[in-house]
């Protein structure tokens, strides 16, 4: 009997050595799911009451009527009658053209979707139980927006769905009042912000709750216990993985993945696995009818941006947003079809590799590095101007050869004099030559001792 009791105990005793508990110390520790350093590549959407004005920025309300930004207050006095209130935009936010499949296959050319379930504004793309007649269910698309593209994307793409949620919101009263009392009191917390999050991961299953709007303490947001039931407990507790604005002080310090700031680039490896989530559009994460063409980032930028990001050991998420009605705009998609093309030539340079020991060139600054097992990836953003690529920081040995993704034969190289490789480029042909940037596959190289990236 003793030993059969010992035997049964066993499972039990790993079971609970594997708890989190809601301290920093204990969730910090927890690994981070292997699919998210590998994926890379993500497509962020911004989607919401913001996109019915669509001027300015997603922070229309705010600057409307918090900041009182005489911007945003004259086209409301030149275009919309006396009375005129934030919540009467959400009646036109109809999403009459939207269709989740076509969607999911614009975004097929990333790996992973993240898509604002609540902004700043309050107001929920799905039916919450928690925001009473301001929620996608019943009023404006009448449709539940978040399970629409959930299921697309889980149905015809192999990639990982996630979801942004902004714990505080501008002018909830709960929340304005617990502000005021210095965060002693957690009515908003307790009465939205927790309850909306638990209803999202038991109901949509999200592999990624990407947490924002954080103003204000963690032991306010109940931030910490959250997290220890969402490891522990929930769903999505052996996949799921999440960001670090939990609360004030938290960003770059705790969580799973660091973001630290919008358009985060450390430009320098991180001791901690790391994002970049930035907006195609220069001036705005929401759709915005006063953009002009110089505001959207052309596609070799882009294709530069997450080079860069991957070299130095992120994962980029491109955002991109919406229209009121539920389009996404051309210009978007277009840029979307192109990192998707480039991807698809270009992903083994990209997808499941890790830092490489210098991280870019010092001969041509715009010279990216990844590797990946034996392999080691050039990413190089100009297409020289020789007949021979000049590369300073890999350092060539007798078993190296060198190809170009893309392009099937092997290329022709030499050991550089001063340290390096020189790999001749004269037989590539023409068409290959016209592309975002090219991706040079090496094989057995060293780092250059003489030069460091």
């Amino acid at each position: 009997m003793g030993g059969f009791r010992f035997f049964l105990l066993l499972p039990l005793v790993a079971f609970v050595a594997c708890q989190y508990q809601p301290t920093w110390d204990s969730l910090d520790a927890r690994p981070l799911p292997a699919w998210y350093d590998n994926v890379k590549f993500g497509i962020f959407i911004h989607w919401g009451v913001f996109s019915v004005p669509s001027f300015g920025s997603e922070w229309f309300w705010w600057y409307w009527q918090g900041s009182k930004d005489p911007h945003y207050v004259n086209f409301m006095n030149s275009n919309y009658p006396p009375g005129f209130t934030y919540a009467d935009f959400a009646s036109q936010f109809t999403a009459e053209m939207f269709d989740p499949a076509q969607w999911a296959q614009i975004l097929a050319g990333a790996k992973y979707v993240v898509l604002t379930s609540k902004h700043h504004e309050g107001f929920t793309n799905w039916p919450s139980n928690y925001s009473w007649n301001w929620n996608a269910g019943t009023v404006g698309p009448r449709r539940d927006l978040v399970g629409d593209l959930a299921n697309a994307i889980r149905n015809s793409t192999d990639m990982h769905f996630g979801l942004y949620h902004s714990m505080f919101e501008w002018f909830n009263p709960l929340y304005l009042r617990d502000a005021a009392n210095n965060f002693t009191t957690t009515d908003f917390v307790d009465h939205k912000t927790m309850p909306e999050l638990y209803e999202i991961v038991n109901k949509y299953k999200p592999e990624i709750v990407w947490s924002d709007g954080d103003a204000g303490p963690d032991t306010y947001w109940k931030s910490k216990e959250f997290l220890a039931w969402l490891y522990n407990e929930s769903p999505v507790k052996d996949i799921v993985v999440v960001n670090d604005r939990w609360g004030d002080g938290d960003a770059c310090k705790h969580g799973g993945y660091y973001t630290c700031d919008d358009r985060f680039t450390p430009g320098k490896l991180m001791d901690r696995k790391w994002e970049n989530c930035m907006t195609i559009d220069r001036a705005s994460w929401g759709f915005r009818r006063d953009a002009v063409l110089s505001d959207y980032i052309p596609t070799h930028e882009l294709v530069g941006t997450l080079a860069q990001t991957v070299a130095f050991g992120g994962n980029l998420l491109m955002n991109i947003g919406p229209t009121h009605d539920g389009r996404i705009d051309p210009i978007f998609e277009e840029r979307l079809s192109q990192m998707g093309s480039w991807l698809s030539v270009n992903g083994d340079g990209i997808y499941g590799t890790s830092p490489w020991k210098l991280q870019n060139d010092t001969y041509y600054s715009e010279v990216w590095y990844t590797s990946k097992g034996d392999y080691v990836y050039a990413i190089v953003m100009n297409w020289p101007d020789s007949d021979y690529l000049d590369l300073a920081s890999p350092q060539p040995t007798q078993s190296t050869t060198v190809n170009l993704l893309g392009y099937g034969t092997n290329l022709q190289w030499a050991k550089r004099a001063e340290g390096g490789i020189r790999v001749f480029v004269s037989q590539v042909p023409v068409e290959t030559m016209l592309d975002y940037a090219w991706v040079f596959r090496l094989y057995k190289v060293m780092p250059n001792g003489k030069h460091r990236g």
